[in-house]
């Protein structure tokens, strides 16, 4: 039982608010990005520092509690929430600061990729992160990184210079490559295992205007795109990232009406280089056959990272299933063509990252993201704002995985996963995750955080 007294006390050390069953507003703070995640906190603390945070480990670990940390909300098996426990939520911590001469941004752990997009923009610069604004920094951050800048600047951990770290034991640390470096290495893939980053200092890369947008082409010509891609994007300026999905054509505009509605396939790029260059560096797309539709234009990259924040927005049903990819072969691709043309939904989609260029040039033991040597990370998402569609979203996705898994590398991104169990943990971890057991034993040996892709500490 929770000592009410306690609970009393702990309430009244905050700047921010607790949030209990029966309170008006428990059901909305309650909830996740991923709607068909529905778990029973007994308490949410919003935090509105540092000092909420270190007193809110402390009652967790003294309370016995588990703890669930929520920055963004966005993590597909619901990570951010726990049933029966403190969930730590972080989203009032949005502080934000840019040294411009320094090309850094330093980040408070409540803030979503738009919030840092908006301040970086400003001065002309931005650091790796995902594709949609509304992602949460932690979470992103702590398990990679991949996104419209991987193959010209690396993942969002390749660019991680520094973090403050709440730590199971309540203290706070500062973590670099020279204090705390088993930490530092240990945050930068390993996920929320090892305390709450209540900061986050990036370098910055000089990205202002982009050239940007999908090519979709007919879905009948599938195998033939991604043959074409497998080999293009490989060779390709590393200025020019490209994502290849499988897509149903969203129903408002830029598209054409003639193509809403209409499921593709198709590459959303993202060219970096001078706007100048960019014909040439699309003049082998535009070669290739011709397009539905190439919508590739100038744009700031701010745009590009907000893109598909109304597409996809809080509350609709998710179930993914990934796994990193070394080669597409022509049998994997007959499976693609066979279950991207069964998308369930309109919103469900298919994604293939890149992850060569600048991301190749760490090596496996660098960073506990193990799959340097993958060419790709590859998302299959069942998404609908529809409850009863989840049992037919999962089942796609679930069939979809078991028929490309042999083609795979063997492991996935962690944030890409639902909970999946310890075997895959590891699988995604690879030589890494011994490593791994060792600076979690140092850092947190009752293993306090272990709502992620939990590393065991025995």
């Amino acid at each position: 039982m929770l000592d009410s007294q306690a609970l009393t006390e702990f309430a009244g050390t905050l700047r921010g608010r607790v949030v209990r069953p029966g309170d008006a507003d428990y059901d909305d703070s309650r909830r996740v990005y991923n709607a068909m995640i529905d778990r029973h906190p007994r308490l949410i603390v919003y935090c509105r520092d540092v000092a909420d945070v270190m007193r809110g480990v402390d009652f967790a670990r003294q309370q016995s509690l588990r703890l669930a940390v929520r920055s963004g909300g966005h993590n597909a098996g619901g990570l951010g929430v726990c049933d029966d426990g403190l969930v730590l939520d972080l989203s009032s911590m949005k502080g934000i600061r840019v040294d411009a001469p320094a090309r850094t941004v330093r980040v408070e752990g409540g803030c979503t990729w738009g919030d840092v997009d908006h301040a970086t923009h400003a001065f002309g610069m931005a650091t790796p992160s995902g594709i949609i604004g509304t992602t949460g920094v932690g979470g992103l951050t702590l398990g990679g990184g991949l996104g419209h800048l991987t193959r010209k600047c690396g993942l969002t951990v390749d660019n991680l210079l520094e973090a403050d770290v709440v730590l199971a034991d309540g203290r706070l640390v500062t973590a670099n490559a020279e204090k705390e470096p088993d930490l530092f290495w240990g945050l930068r893939g390993g996920g929320g295992n090892f305390g709450v980053v209540t900061s986050f200092l990036f370098r910055l890369h000089p990205v202002d205007t982009v050239v940007a947008g999908p090519t979709f082409w007919p879905l009948e010509r599938s195998a033939e795109v991604m043959r074409w891609y497998r080999q293009f994007i490989v060779a390709a300026p590393e200025d020019l990232n490209g994502f290849f999905a499988f897509l149903t054509v969203p129903p408002v505009e830029p598209y054409p009406a003639a193509l809403q509605g209409q499921k593709v396939c198709g590459v959303v790029w993202c060219w970096t280089g001078a706007v100048a260059d960019a014909d040439t560096a699309f003049k082998p797309v535009r070669e290739f056959g011709p397009p539905l539709m190439h919508g590739v234009q100038t744009m700031p990259f701010t745009a590009l990272q907000s893109a598909f924040d109304a597409l996809y927005p809080p509350g609709h049903q998710w179930y993914w299933r990934a796994d990193f990819v070394n080669e597409l072969s022509d049998a994997a691709i007959a499976e693609h063509v066979r279950f991207g043309a069964a998308m369930p939904t309109p919103q469900s989609t298919m994604h293939l990252y890149p992850i060569d260029g600048a991301a190749h040039r760490a090596k496996q033991a660098d960073t506990p993201f193990a799959y340097r040597d993958a060419q790709w990370a590859g998302v299959i998402a069942g998404v609908s704002p529809a409850a009863q569609d989840a049992p037919k979203l999962s089942a796609w996705a679930k069939s979809y995985w078991d028929a490309v898994h042999p083609h795979s590398a063997g492991g996935a991104y962690v944030n890409f996963m639902m909970e999946e169990g310890d075997e895959r943990v590891r699988a995604s971890y690879r030589g890494n995750y011994d490593r791994l057991v060792q600076v979690k034993r140092k850092y947190d040996p009752d293993n306090l955080f272990r709502v992620n892709q939990n590393i065991r500490p025995n």
